[in-house]
């Protein structure tokens, strides 16, 4: 009786404990109900930063070595293993693997580009996996 005629409490009650669990739910619900559009812009920076940059490079040491860059046919297959006719100047492989999209999905290649006349073109496709506006590319 001394405890409560000071305002002293000891413990939560049940309606605090209850208030406290519903607000843990409600948050969660609503992290989980986000969480495709959290994981969506970083996949788009993850593709984003290989068309802009990560490929740029070998094939720009691909141009310089061979003189060109590959054709659309050949593709960013030319990185990693020399074209019919190349072999003589190739220096590769000039990367690993051709990873794919955040989307498990390859990237697109075009030399000469649509978007980049004088240059090449790469880009995903994007979550949908097809032409569309959500492309990804380096223009």
């Amino acid at each position: 009786m001394k405890n409560r005629k000071h305002g002293v409490r000891r413990a939560f009650t049940l309606f605090e404990i209850l208030i406290v669990i519903g607000l843990m739910a409600l948050l969660v619900s609503f992290v989980v109900g986000n969480l495709d559009k959290i994981m969506s812009g970083a996949q788009d920076s993850l593709a984003k930063s290989f068309v802009k940059g990560g490929v740029q490079t070998p094939l720009m040491a691909y141009k310089l070595a061979v003189g060109h860059y590959p054709s659309t046919e050949e593709g960013l297959a030319a990185l990693i293993k020399a074209p019919e006719g190349s072999e003589e100047n190739w220096k590769g492989p000039y990367i690993k693997e051709i990873p794919l999209d955040p989307w498990k999905k390859p990237y697109q290649y075009a030399f000469p580009g649509t978007h980049n006349a004088d240059s090449f073109d790469v880009w995903s496709l994007g979550p949908d996996g097809v032409q569309s506006d959500d492309d990804i590319g380096n223009w």
